[in-house]
């Protein structure tokens, strides 16, 4: 029964098509999880990042209103109004700022109100009123909680205590709408789709809302909104860190210099959104992958599989007995080599297949051959019984040769010893004048070293007295200087001594030092002179030295260059000697070797004089076997026979072969 076989390539594909879908569906889920958790955490940085930026936006804006009233404040307490000038002062700076439209009002303990006169401040009970409370904590200008004015309008009011020097209280105050913090809660979002609102934490009021009917309200724990129940809860606990409430995205912050919080949320389902997209494109891509992936490898894997079928049938061929066929061996890869070894094998079996049909062939005429050869045989063994007659004869001749071959051997092994002895003592006297030579050599080695040594020395020397020479020169110089000072000197000496004598009398000390510096004067100039005529005498002193320097520093190259020469003599004398050593030690080599060829020929004609004899008993024995070939020659007839037999055998069955 035929065994079922399978494709390789149906199994290759079999096992990675699978891997390569599960690897892709990894991927992509990897993908788009990694694409999910980071564009969750680029929406919390967004949301985090806008409501930082609107906080920030907030507190400038409330700063910003916050200097300018608190410059007013400064203005009034370093005016001091009157009663009758509150008014006027306050109309001074009405319409100035657009975000209090009703300008600035002053309270007092006694329920007096002060407002500009276009303003429409109204106030039923000024002491009972929000803004007036909070003023009269406060010495600097501070913002409040939020309330509703008798216009129903939610505002803040900065407010705070004038410092006018009496005792009666007043309070300086401005109401700040909510309006522009409302476009700063409501604009200032950076993400499509978010939105804020802020809450005053002194009573959760919402301060500014997208929807207008919550402002005003209060944040609750209660309210019916999951989100606004969220909300309060983490406000009211203080809790201000981003988190997911009821499918939100929440972010907090706290607007510096208030006790406000603004909130910032997006729904999760507009941040995914985009992520859902991506997850349906990589899913989408993934198939696609995996499609061209698919039909690459089923590409791949038919074109590395086809040489293997073409050697799977070269195969079925060989094991029918047809060697006609040609591989390809093409490839470099562990196919390609399998080829190769099979193209090698079909080769090989060609070649042993017509070597053993030719060797059937040469067979068959061997064993004729064999036929025509114990014939032969029998006619050969009687010639060689007469050959060994002679033999015997010729080696009683060759016996006497050998002894007389041993006795010269003998001689000339005594005169090879006696020769290496003599060549011994030679070589130890050439050693011996190596060591001398090479000794010599580095004594001039040495000499030459110090001739440079002192060559050396001797040009510092004549730079050392160039210098002393030219030392010489700027001494005389001096000389002359100090020569010309006494001329001067001398001079100044007389025009001093005839000043003296015009004086008379009172001139006489002066003319006694002017004569004392004359005489030094004149001293000073015979020393100079007397230096001068040394200096003359050095400089000539100098100068020979620099020529006998120069002259013994001629005799120092010229010293060197004979000691060079001696040196390169000694290193020709030197290789000379290791030359003719070499030689001696070659021919003593030579001598050893003569003396064991001497020796081994004496041994050598010693031993075949012993063996003269046993080739003569052997002669006799090959007499005896010359009988026993003729007796063999007709057993080798007959296996003749049979061995043509066995060649048309052999040659049947290489015939079922193709080659």
């Amino acid at each position: 029964m035929e065994k079922k076989t399978k494709k390789i390539s149906s199994k290759l594909l079999t096992f990675i098509i699978p891997v390569v879908v599960l690897t892709v569906l990894a991927l992509v889920v990897i993908a788009a999880t990694l694409t999910k958790k980071r564009m969750t955490e680029m929406a919390k940085e967004t949301i985090e990042s806008s409501i930082s930026n609107q906080a920030d936006n907030i507190e400038a804006w409330l700063s910003e209103n916050l200097e300018y009233f608190s410059t007013v404040k400064h203005t009034m307490e370093a005016q001091n109004p009157s009663q009758d000038e509150i008014v006027p002062f306050l109309d001074s700076f009405y319409g100035f700022n657009s975000n209090s439209p009703n300008g600035f009002y002053l309270g007092t303990s006694d329920g007096q109100l002060y407002k500009a006169t276009q303003s429409e401040k109204a106030e039923t009970s000024v002491t009972d009123s929000t803004w007036f409370k909070q003023g009269i904590s406060r010495i600097t200008m501070a913002y409040g909680t939020a309330y509703t004015n008798s216009h129903g309008q939610t505002v803040i009011s900065a407010t705070g205590i004038l410092n006018d020097g009496t005792d009666n209280i007043k309070v300086l105050g401005a109401d700040v709408t909510l309006d522009k913090i409302s476009i700063i809660v409501n604009s200032g979002v950076k993400m499509k789709g978010a939105s804020s609102f802020l809450v005053d934490t002194n009573d959760y009021k919402i301060l500014a809302h997208r929807d207008v009917s919550l402002i005003g309200t209060k944040l609750s724990t209660s309210s019916g909104d999951a989100l606004m129940k969220g909300a309060a809860e983490a406000v009211m606990a203080g809790d201000l860190g981003s988190r997911e409430i009821d499918g939100n995205m929440v972010a907090f912050a706290s607007v510096s210099g208030t006790d406000w919080v603004l909130v910032s949320y997006i729904p999760e389902s507009i941040v995914l959104k985009s992520v859902e997209q991506m997850g349906i494109l990589l899913f989408v891509v993934g198939a696609v992958a995996i499609a061209l992936i698919t039909v690459l490898i089923l590409l791949v894997v038919r074109r590395v599989i086809a040489p293997l079928t073409h050697i799977t049938n070269n195969i079925s061929a060989m094991s029918e007995g047809d060697f006609t066929i040609e591989v390809d061996s093409s490839g470099n890869d562990e196919i390609g080599i399998m080829g190769a070894k099979v193209s090698d094998f079909v080769a090989s079996m060609r070649k042993m297949l017509a070597s053993i049909s030719d060797e059937s062939e040469k067979l068959k005429e061997e064993s004729d051959n064999s036929d025509r050869v114990s014939k032969t045989m029998f006619e050969a063994s009687q010639s060689q019984a007469d050959a060994m007659k002679q033999l015997n004869s010729t080696v009683d001749e060759l016996a006497v040769a050998v002894n007389d071959i041993a006795q010269n051997a003998s001689i000339l092994a005594g005169v090879v010893s006696d020769t290496r002895e003599n060549s011994d003592k030679a070589h130890d006297s050439m050693k011996e004048t190596v060591g001398i030579s090479q000794k010599g050599r580095s004594d001039m080695e040495s000499l030459s070293a110090a001739m440079g040594h002192i060559s050396t020395a001797n040009e510092k020397l004549v730079e050392s007295i160039n210098k002393v020479g030219s030392a010489s020169e700027e001494i005389t110089k001096i000389v002359g200087m100090i020569g010309n000072i006494s001329e001067e000197t001398n001079l100044l000496s007389l025009n001093a001594s005839i000043e003296a004598a015009r004086a008379g009398e009172a001139g006489r000390g002066f003319a006694i030092v002017a004569t004392q510096i004359a005489k030094l004067a004149q001293t000073s100039a015979e020393s100079a002179s007397s230096i001068e005529h040394l200096i003359e005498e050095i400089r000539a002193l100098i100068g020979d030295a620099v020529r006998e320097a120069d002259e013994s520093a001629e005799s120092i190259r010229e010293n060197s260059e004979l000691i060079d020469v001696a040196v390169k003599t000694f290193d020709q004398i030197y290789d000379n000697i290791q030359e003719t050593n070499s030689r001696i030690e070659a021919m003593i080599t030579d001598i050893e070797k003569v003396e064991d060829v001497s020796t081994n020929v004496a041994a050598i004609s010693e031993e075949q004089a012993a063996s003269a004899d046993e080739i003569l008993a052997t002669s006799q024995n090959m007499v005896e076997m010359a009988n026993n070939i003729t007796k063999s020659s007709q057993d080798v007839a007959d296996n003749s026979h049979e061995l043509a037999e066995t060649s048309q055998t052999l040659t049947s069955y290489v015939q079922k072969f193709k080659i």
